[in-house]
């Protein structure tokens, strides 16, 4: 069974509280199927990460880096042209001093 996608937000923040980070809703988008990308910030290095889920081609789950640049403005960029895109997008930020994003899926890193 897959869980909506506000249940599952709620375990991502969850488990990133509990982690010691602040993660928060930048943006609601649909209660039952919206797509997410999460935001992984370290403002204390300057670090910025986008993570967007995708399918494999043997239908595994994955989290992948939609695009590679690290400047917070980039980032934003392209949260704003897939908001425009997509207007069900749910964005979570989360801002933890040692970077981590707290998926629990595999994640594919450019690093």
């Amino acid at each position: 069974m897959i869980l909506s996608t506000d249940i599952w937000v709620s375990a991502l923040i969850r488990r990133a509280e509990l982690g010691g980070a602040f993660a928060a809703v930048e943006r609601k988008g649909d209660l039952r199927a919206g797509a997410v990308l999460v935001k992984s910030v370290n403002r204390r290095a300057g670090q910025f990460k986008l993570f967007a889920e995708a399918t494999t081609g043997d239908g595994q789950r994955i989290w992948m880096q939609p695009v590679k640049a690290q400047a917070e403005a980039d980032l934003d960029a392209y949260l704003a042209r897939s908001i425009r895109i997509d207007p069900d997008l749910w964005v979570v930020e989360i801002d933890d001093d040692q970077g981590r994003h707290f998926l629990v899926e595999p994640v594919e890193t450019s690093d």
